[in-house]
């Protein structure tokens, strides 16, 4: 297994939008001829797009986007702007004088950050076009390399959301993209989560913090100060507290795999219920209530594979992306980041 460029994926694009003063923005992947596409939704609070299109009984078998966005359920309204775009370009299910793309996403909560405020249609627009072009230049080899970090999806990521909200730390948007055989996976994720983050050894890169030391989760976890006292209830107090506007306090780590691989329906939704292993593996504790955890498969059909093999590799592509998400983010909104603590 190798570690190659996310290049290598030519069926794809994928472009970035955000506000960085408002801390919020999504990610765009189009596929403009269409990708076999899988999903599975964690967690207790999911905000998400078109879900029920890909469930393996359902008719349709081609999609033409998947979005990530901020901005809570208010950032399903980018979606509208990716499809606006790709039916000018022509992109979509042709029905009379009609092209309909078929545009599925998920959002993750950074409303609390920065501003209050959320990407809107224009936005979703611009990482849409941002995408297409990102597309073209694949089929002639001047693709620029996506940017990690505070961008997109990931420009108002937090981590570390147990105790008081001046402990949360920055995280953002990485990727990871790795070659077994004839076999590409690439997993993309903005990493919004109430959990701390490790690496693959098991030590902390971000999360609940004092005074530049990350505290242990769980600790944390069962002795935070709630209502009434009820580890369900955790955040209550941060809900109505705000430190340079960081008064973070819900999550959501969503991601998307992209293969090469030939997938059905259901395989692509295996691939996404294995490949939250990784979720499991860098971020403690994950799919709590409090998240609303996603990961979406987008296979573009070129090369024959197993199931197990694409979600072997998409798994350990994920790790590496959430790894990245917080080795690449900046400090900002109040918050440190990883690159704060060395």
């Amino acid at each position: 297994m190798e570690s190659i460029s996310l290049e290598a994926l030519a069926s794809f694009g994928v472009g970035h939008a955000h506000d960085e003063a408002a801390g919020t923005g999504c990610t765009v992947v189009v596929a403009p001829h269409g990708a076999t596409c899988g999903v599975d939704v964690r967690g207790g609070g999911p905000a998400t797009r078109e879900t029920d299109l890909l469930k393996p009984e359902n008719m349709v078998e081609s999609v033409h986007a998947v979005v990530l966005s901020g901005g809570s359920a208010f950032g399903l309204e980018a979606s509208c702007g990716v499809m606006d775009v790709l039916s000018e370009e022509g992109v979509g299910f042709r029905l009379g004088g009609a092209c309909i793309p078929i545009v599925t996403g998920a959002c993750l909560f950074d409303v609390l950050v920065g501003k209050n405020a959320h990407p809107d249609k224009a936005m979703g627009a611009k990482a849409a076009r941002s995408a297409l072009e990102s597309f073209a230049a694949g089929k002639d080899g001047s693709r620029a390399s996506l940017e990690q970090g505070n961008v997109g999806a990931g420009c108002g990521a937090t981590v570390g959301k147990m105790g008081r909200p001046e402990q949360a730390m920055k995280s953002g948007f990485g990727y990871s993209c790795l070659r077994q055989g004839d076999v590409i996976v690439a997993a993309l994720v903005a990493v919004n989560a109430l959990g701390n983050v490790c690496d693959r050894s098991g030590s902390w890169l971000a999360g609940c913090q004092d005074d530049g030391r990350i505290l242990d989760p769980l600790e944390v976890f069962f002795t935070a100060d709630s209502s009434d006292g009820r580890p369900d209830d955790l955040g209550a107090e941060a809900e109505t507290s705000h430190v340079e506007g960081a008064g973070v306090t819900q999550n959501t780590t969503i991601g998307v795999v992209l293969t090469n691989a030939k997938l059905t329906k259901a395989q692509a939704t295996k691939v996404s219920s294995t490949t939250h292993d990784a979720y499991a593996r860098a971020i403690k504790p994950v799919h709590t209530s409090n998240d609303g955890d996603a990961i979406f498969t987008f296979a573009s059909g070129e090369v024959e594979s197993s199931t197990d093999a694409v979600a072997i590799v998409a798994t350990e592509a994920m790790q590496q992306a959430i790894v990245n998400a917080v080795l690449h983010a900046k400090g900002a909104y109040g918050l440190p980041a990883a690159c704060d603590l060395r």
